[in-house]
């Protein structure tokens, strides 16, 4: 399950474009922020988590947010501001199970490192789709668990929501805002299909030709979208959003990404469901935990910022600015499969502890949190109004990271 959101410089307080997304996984699932560079390849091939595809002989510098263990990616930006999310959706395209296609992760990533457009992000990512599918497994220790793919593409200039089911796509251009979640969402509106989809459809029984082409009605899957509350999350992002149209800003995006089910002063994660954006598991029916989140502002003239948690839980966590042309993340180390030093193991312990008496625990770190998001978010737009260099970027962009690994080792003495 996961949640992504975009607003157009047309809806934002400072006509810039804010992207943020929700990354849900397996609760104990680490997610890893990596840097990757720009690079010049020798090697003929590269490896995904199936299978190896042919390499490209330049590859962009990309900030991204990963499960540990993949290479291929949950959300991401490269140098030239294109921004890709993606969720899983349900669809009637049943999987073969071999394990011989691209998970959505991996044509994330692989779009981020070759594209300097979201056109040219949408053309990679339907060109894979062609070549090798998706019949890939997308869980951690789930190894059941497979879906097809929705992504939200954006660069400065427009965005894309590119909906998949199987080989067979749609597209859908971006007015002001949009929001997409783990179900299919282009109806009648589609910009383009791919070449087979109506003949696909019409083939199983799941479109008559004397109607309008629904791409949303002829391919989605009942039961898995229903299941997760799909459509209530997208509702709940898109209103939320639009109650901020023209004036959007990245605490707003924040705020949004740690909506839970229920009001905050009635919530516990013991009773979440598959209706909160910040998620937390809790049962078979509600298996995904939030276990990172972005925030990325992404500038027609000016440096990229990219907000990450590195962490679990946007409702516990504190976001931390990221720029391109930065070695920052170098020093933050990546976590492994079991509790380890690393930032996201040491939150995800916090978190733990805190759940078992949510309301009680979190006041005990919330001014803290609070105090640090807010510090970070005013001192990034004085540096950003005042065109500060690089290496001042990144200066603030390490102090941020470090305060933040110091309020965790703090919080960790509190479950000690």
């Amino acid at each position: 399950m996961c949640d992504t959101f975009i607003a157009l410089p047309s809806a934002t307080r400072d006509s810039t474009l804010l992207f943020s997304k929700n990354s849900d996984r397996e609760p104990d699932e680490a997610q890893a922020i990596v840097h990757v560079p720009h690079q010049i390849h020798a090697e003929a091939n590269v490896r995904c988590t199936y299978i190896s595809i042919p390499q490209v002989a330049e590859t962009y510098e990309c900030i991204i947010s990963k499960p540990f263990q993949m290479r291929g990616a949950e959300m991401g930006v490269n140098e030239h501001g294109v921004v890709i999310g993606n969720e899983a959706v349900f669809t009637k395209v049943k999987f073969e199970k071999h394990n011989n296609g691209l998970t959505g992760m991996d044509m994330l990533r692989l779009a981020l490192e070759r594209c300097t457009s979201s056109r040219e992000a949408i053309a990679c990512i339907t060109g894979l789709l062609t070549l090798y599918g998706q019949n890939a497994c997308g869980g951690y220790k789930n190894k059941k668990f497979y879906y097809h793919n929705s992504f939200l593409i954006a660069d400065p200039n427009e965005a894309w929501v590119l909906e998949t089911a199987g080989k067979e796509w749609a597209i859908e251009k971006v007015k002001d805002i949009r929001s997409i979640s783990n179900t299919l969402s282009i109806s009648t509106q589609a910009e383009q299909l791919s070449s087979s989809a109506m003949d696909y459809a019409h083939s199983r029984g799941w479109w008559k030709e004397n109607t309008a082409f629904n791409f949303q009605k002829a391919y989605s899957d009942w039961l898995y979208t229903t299941l997760g509350r799909a459509s209530g999350r997208q509702a709940c992002t898109t209103e939320l959003s639009l109650r901020h149209a023209g004036k959007l800003d990245v605490n707003d995006c924040i705020n949004i990404l740690k909506t839970h089910n229920l009001p905050e002063d009635k919530f516990k994660p013991s009773k979440a469901n598959t209706g909160s954006v910040c998620m937390h598991a809790t049962s078979l029916l509600n298996p995904s935990s939030t276990t990172g989140s972005m925030v990325a502002k992404i500038r027609k003239s000016g440096p990229h910022t990219i907000w990450l948690t590195g962490t679990p839980h946007p409702c516990l966590s504190v976001y931390i600015p990221f720029f391109f042309g930065t070695n920052v993340l170098s020093e933050l180390a990546v976590p492994g499969a079991q509790p380890d030093d690393s930032l996201w193991w040491k939150a995800e312990l916090v978190h733990r502890w805190i759940s078992k008496d949510y309301r009680k625990r979190k006041a005990l770190l919330e001014t803290k949190r609070q105090v640090l998001q807010h510090l970070f978010l005013e001192k990034e737009a004085a540096l950003i109004r005042n065109s500060s260099s690089i290496s001042e970027l990144e200066q603030f962009s390490k102090d941020c990271l470090q305060e933040v690994l110091c309020a965790y080792s703090d919080w960790m003495k509190l479950i000690n």
